[in-house]
Formats: structure tokens, sequence, C-alpha cells
């Protein structure tokens, strides 16, 4: 199987962002720079092998073909579609957060 491009909406950017600068500001650059080889490790896994991602959040949710993969050694999640050849990722959330919420909310 070819791999997958893997586009992040604004709101994935944003929930990047805000994660890498939370860590740099409250445990150092390792931990955010850890955070980021660990991101690209999900990206390269859903990239490979989309459907291997849990469809639980898609189900629960009612939106077919939403999936969720973990972000190793972290507690936040990737969600993301696939469609017309491409990875679609739509939030990074913390696993403890309200994900129903947190899926509802910046869909751009």
């Amino acid at each position: 199987m070819t791999p997958r491009s893997v586009v992040l909406r604004a709101s994935a950017r944003r929930d990047v962002d805000e994660v890498v600068a939370r860590y740099l500001e409250e445990a150092g650059a390792h931990v955010a720079l850890g955070f980021i080889d660990a991101l690209e490790g999900a990206f390269r896994q859903i990239a490979d092998h989309p459907d291997s991602g849990s469809p639980r959040h898609g189900q629960e949710l009612n939106l077919p073909g939403l999936r969720s993969w973990p972000v190793k050694a972290h507690p936040h999640v990737v969600f993301y579609m696939t469609r017309d050849g491409l990875v679609d990722v739509w939030r990074v959330l913390h696993g403890r957060r309200d994900i129903p919420a947190g899926l509802r909310e910046r869909w751009t």
C-alpha cells in the first residue's frame, strides 16, 4: 500500500502549536521535541495504515470514518479521516479532555 499524505486542518495545527508551547514553558525543549517526534511517528503510522486507528469516537459521535490514534508516550490523540488519498487530521487532543466537545469546536 502506498502511504497517504497527511494534511492538518487549521484546528489540528493550533492544537499542536498549543501543546508544543505548553511543553516548552512547563517541561523544556527536550519534552517538546519528544512530543514532536512521537507525533511524527503517529502521522507515519496513519499514513501507512489509515484503517489502524480506532473508530470508537466516530461511532459514538455519528461521524462515520472518524478514527483516532494515540501519540506514543504522550497523553494526546490524533483524530482523522481519510479522503481522496489523504489523511485529513481534524484535531490533536489531550486524551483526558472532553473528546466530543473538543471535536465539535474549531472544525476548520
